[in-house]
């Protein structure tokens, strides 16, 4: 027999029955033959609900809709809900025209009352995990929505984390606080984590096409899971919610080694006058064994700059050194350091201190392409600058103004020729990105390593 549960309000829409697939790694959720358990199934009206529509929840809602499924999407924030209906969020084209597609429909709702997250069969929260000053892990965000959907979570629903954290995270975020209520994951409710894979800004890989790690409280909330996760991606299973958790952070810290080892060739080839993009191109010619990284000039987002604190914080209280990993955060950190002391060398080569220098750096976003500020060394490079006496601007349409981390408040340089620049840093360089009011008379510091086609530039 299957229970139904009334929704409290809303569509009449009754979202399909979720079903577990019969093998870990498949391409679609037609191929499901294994149902849940019948005492656990319900009716609700939508299929998923997201919570937080930010740079992962968004596109998320976006491709399950896109798939078939009825979608909530839930976000705290009203001026975020606001820029979405308003069309004005960062996406994809291809994500834009899915916008359009779900705001047409009747089965696509975004609201900022938790108490909808009953209406949904499945609740994915995906908000920010960053870290604070200190680099230590903020789990303020992440604590408050896991709260918010055990506190409206109803039997019948699988619940999912998808922010990068630490191991053991959904066990104390959702299992025991579920436990708590009287809800057991696997009878009950259902508990999965399942590490986001989204590269912002990256239109070569489509969300469908990359696969998603699961692990599941126990085999049964697994089950659950993977029949949802295949709706619109392929999946892989772990055996564990740690092991899934795990595979996140080795993911990122994988790329931070790998960054950390890129900008320390760049200054061996710099010592030895080579340049390091064609050593690297050369390399990237291998077909196994190498894969290309690229130095700049630090790290921003959501993912490198933050993730592997997650498991060094962890690591303390086990007393388990990382001294890799500690390392290569370390030489990240210091990168934008490295930024302002080239400035200030090349000025010196030519006879002239940095102080009442002038100096626009071209591009702030972390990311070329994405109007994304978090974690851009940019900010710390800005900050360096000024402290150091020099007159700073910067050059980012997509960024009209922005605010430093001690306070200050900046202006995007409009006309980037009147700003008479004695040094041009190129720190992203947009694909729309406009270099053409560059003149001989100014120095141009190349951060990216991609600026052949700019004369005499300088390389980081």
């Amino acid at each position: 027999m299957t229970i139904l549960v009334t929704p409290p309000s809303g569509p009449s829409r009754i979202a399909s029955p979720i079903t577990a697939p019969s093998v870990s790694t498949m391409p679609s959720a037609t191929s499901a033959t294994r149902t849940v358990p019948p005492h656990l199934g319900q009716a609700f009206e939508f299929d998923v609900a997201i919570v937080g529509l930010g740079y992962v929840g968004l596109p998320t809602a976006l491709a399950y809709h896109h798939a078939g499924s009825s979608v909530l999407g839930l976000d705290v924030s009203e001026a975020r809900l606001a820029t979405i209906r308003s069309r004005a969020a960062d996406l994809l084209d291809s994500d834009r025209d899915r916008l359009e597609e779900a705001f047409v429909a009747d089965d696509f709702l975004i609201t900022s009352d938790p108490a909808a997250l009953s209406r949904a069969a499945a609740v994915i929260v995906c908000v920010p995990t960053p870290v604070d000053e200190y680099l230590v892990p903020d789990l303020g965000i992440l604590r408050a929505a896991s709260a918010m959907v055990v506190a409206n979570s109803v039997p019948g629903q699988l619940l999912m984390l998808t922010s990068t954290t630490y191991v053991g995270c959904t066990e104390d975020l959702l299992v025991q606080p579920l436990v708590h209520r009287g809800l057991l994951p696997g009878r009950d409710v259902f508990v999965a984590f399942s590490p986001e894979r989204i590269d912002p800004g990256n239109a070569t890989v489509a969300h469908e096409d990359v696969p998603r790690v699961l692990g599941g409280a126990t085999d049964t909330c697994a089950d659950v899971a993977d029949a949802l996760l295949a709706r619109y991606a392929p999946v892989h299973r772990v055996p564990s919610l740690a092991a899934a958790e795990m595979t996140k952070l080795l993911e990122n810290t994988f790329r931070a080694v790998n960054i950390a080892l890129a900008n320390e060739f760049s200054d061996i080839c710099r010592t030895m006058d080579i340049d390091v993009a064609d050593v690297i191109d050369a390399a990237a010619t291998k077909p196994y064994g190498f894969m290309a990284f690229l130095p700049g000039p630090g790290v921003g987002g959501h993912c490198i700059p933050c993730d592997p604190h997650y498991l060094l914080w962890q690591l303390k209280a086990k007393r388990q050194p990382a001294p890799m990993i500690t390392q290569a955060m370390a030489e990240i950190a210091s990168r934008p350091g490295r930024v302002v002391d080239r400035t200030r060398e090349v000025l010196s080569d030519a006879g002239r201190g940095l102080r009442g220098a002038r100096v626009l750096v071209v591009g702030v976003a972390y990311k070329r392409d994405v109007a994304d500020l978090r974690e851009s060394p940019a900010l710390e490079i800005l900050e360096g600058l000024r402290a150091a006496g020099a007159e700073v601007g910067y050059a980012d349409h997509r960024f009209p103004r922005l605010t430093l981390r001690n306070g200050e408040v900046l202006d995007d340089v409009v006309d980037e020729a009147s700003f008479a620049a004695d040094v041009v840093l190129l720190h992203t360089r947009h694909s729309d990105a406009d270099l053409s009011w560059i003149t001989e008379r100014q120095f141009v510091i190349d951060t990216t390593y991609r600026g052949a086609d700019l004369v005499d530039r300088i390389i980081l």
